[in-house]
């Protein structure tokens, strides 16, 4: 074979990376799907003066969203087709769903003040570490049985908790200036004490001490 036919049979084929995808990364991208389809809704509430449905929508979808996260690993299961290119896949769209989409919603709601964006941001930050620390770990906490026993820290899903608290906020009207517990000043901007939610969750998921069982 001349160089020419060599260089031709390295050339990348068209959706080389699409076709590798089995089943359960596409359900996988149908939740990164939902956690930004949320996110485009918050962002529609506040262009659009707030209104409601954009983020009952948001809520939907971030629902939608845990329901496709449950199915994608029943279905990898089911199938036995597991890698470590669908672990990391999922851990990126629930950094999504489960990780952004649930600050950005509280940010929406009201949770605007410099100290709650900084609980925000390192929440956030939590779960991008906690989901990193577990496919780090995975090996070694399946003790070679390539099933992991337990979680270290929540699972960052248990986000949507908090997704529900604000859910039912939205619902009693209390939102914006209205949110429940008030805001204080702290120097140079605004904290919520209802932003401690997040704080809560985000050094549950980081605790080594917290093992949750896995299914």
């Amino acid at each position: 074979m001349d160089d020419r036919g060599a260089q031709a049979s390295e050339r990348p084929r068209p959706f080389e990376l699409l076709r590798s995808f089995v089943l359960a990364d596409f359900i996988t991208l149908a939740n990164a799907v939902c956690g930004t389809g949320a996110i485009f809704l918050c962002l529609n509430y506040l262009d659009m003066g707030r209104f409601t449905p954009f983020l009952a929508g948001a809520f939907t979808l971030l629902a939608l969203a845990l329901v496709f996260d449950v199915a994608d690993g029943l279905v990898a299961r089911y199938g036995r087709r597991s890698s470590l290119f669908g672990a990391d896949l999922d851990s990126l769209a629930d950094v999504v769903s489960f990780g952004v989409a649930p600050a950005v919603l509280g940010f929406t709601l009201g949770l605007r003040g410099f100290w709650d964006a900084l609980v925000l941001c390192a929440f956030v930050c939590c779960g991008v570490s906690r989901l990193a620390r577990f496919n780090v770990t995975a090996d070694k906490l399946s003790a070679g049985t390539g099933k992991v026993a337990y979680y270290e820290g929540t699972p960052i899903p248990t986000s949507l908790l908090i997704v529900l608290v604000l859910a039912i906020a939205l619902w009693r009207g209390a939102v914006g200036d209205a949110l429940w517990l008030g805001s204080v000043r702290l120097g140079p901007g605004y904290f919520h004490p209802l932003v401690l939610l997040y704080a809560v969750s985000g050094s549950a998921m980081m605790s080594a001490r917290l093992r949750i069982p896995k299914p």
